[in-house]
């Protein structure tokens, strides 16, 4: 980071015309856009993605959703057919949706410009009996990620979306946090509406998991190996090549931070160019995000999925990217400085 860049960037919002510090997170938030691009007055976006990968959990055949697993398969259609709330709030902020098979129990006989195939296999293994995936298709999930991020900055896209959908996928989620030291009865929640047996089916899953395959909590590849998901795996690498080239990505819920949660394992620096959207209903996603320093933008009480919180909060960066672009100095606008301007 260049320490140059902060500095001016910060000297500029404090000269902005108002109190120092007065527009509160927003000021955070076009500080760290204009260090991530390296400019005083960071660019909006001109070309913002949502990239939503979803794959089964054999997990689930432990009675841990509300769902059955068919959900997962109907959902995929459900996005690329527009009707999906990921599809209205991508509308509403002039993102394009895509949606990526990471790992769906179905094939999809489809050709449609916003389905990206990074099929890994079909669902993960039941990870109570044994690891979810073998240590080859860990890191085939993460270079598929790194393989679709590549290709949308290539392609142009400067601000990136991370979004997640997959029955079972919360207990996942937890089981990634869990394998990392989080405590089980800390981070553990609902993810679909589930009584309270089902919970406790939830939590035991977990427990079995990590009994059964003693993942190394200082090797993240292990642990997305032995207790993982394909589309956490995916996202992993997406945010990866993301950092590498230096562009925004905004993660959402609590399988997205999962995510998110390995590549930070691998490369802590992944947090100075990610955003956390929102703070959903999932108790477990504020305890990871404080983990990785990340404040969240959002706290609308929500527990989707899909990217939608994240999808939201792209206004919210914008409105601050255009604070620090359009507002008048005191200078220019010729107005008197307070004592907290000097």
């Amino acid at each position: 980071m260049d320490v140059s860049i902060r500095e001016q960037i910060i000297s500029r919002l404090n000269n902005l015309t108002k109190p120092v510090g007065s527009l509160g997170y927003l000021e955070e938030i076009a500080l760290k856009m204009g260090i991530i691009q390296n400019k005083v007055i960071p660019d909006l976006p001109k070309d913002k993605r949502i990239y939503v990968f979803v794959s089964d959990h054999g997990v689930v055949q432990n009675g841990v959703s509300a769902y059955p697993k068919e959900v997962t398969y109907q959902m995929v259609l459900n996005f690329l057919n527009g009707g999906a709330a990921i599809n209205v709030f991508g509308r509403h902020v002039g993102a394009d949706v895509y949606v990526v098979d990471a790992g769906v129990d179905g094939d999809f006989d489809i050709a449609h410009p916003k389905f990206i195939n990074a099929k890994v296999g079909y669902g993960t293994a039941d990870f109570t009996k044994g690891p979810a995936m073998t240590i080859e298709q860990a890191n085939t999930s993460l270079e598929l990620g790194r393989k679709i991020a590549r290709n949308a900055i290539k392609e142009g896209a400067d601000l990136l979306v991370v979004g997640d959908m997959g029955i079972g996928n919360t207990t996942t989620a937890t089981a990634i946090a869990a394998a990392f030291g989080f405590s089980i009865d800390e981070i553990l929640d609902i993810g679909t509406p589930l009584d309270s047996e089902g919970l406790e089916r939830k939590k035991q899953a977990v427990v079995r998991a990590l009994e059964v395959n003693n993942p190394k909590k200082e090797d993240p590849i292990d642990v997305l190996h032995k207790v993982g998901g394909f589309c956490m795996g995916e996202m992993a690498g997406f945010i990866l090549e993301a950092t590498e080239h230096k562009i925004p990505v905004i993660v959402d819920g609590f399988p997205t931070t999962a995510g998110l949660l390995i590549a930070w394992k691998m490369n802590p620096k992944v947090t100075g160019f990610v955003f956390a959207g929102h703070k959903s209903m999932v108790k477990g996603h504020k305890i990871l995000l404080d983990e990785m320093g990340l404040r969240p933008i959002l706290d609308l009480d929500m527990r989707l999925g899909e990217g939608t919180g994240a999808a939201l909060s792209i206004f919210l960066i914008e409105a601050a990217i255009k604070m620090i672009r359009e507002m008048a100095t005191f200078e220019s606008a010729g107005v008197s400085k307070g004592s907290d301007n000097i």
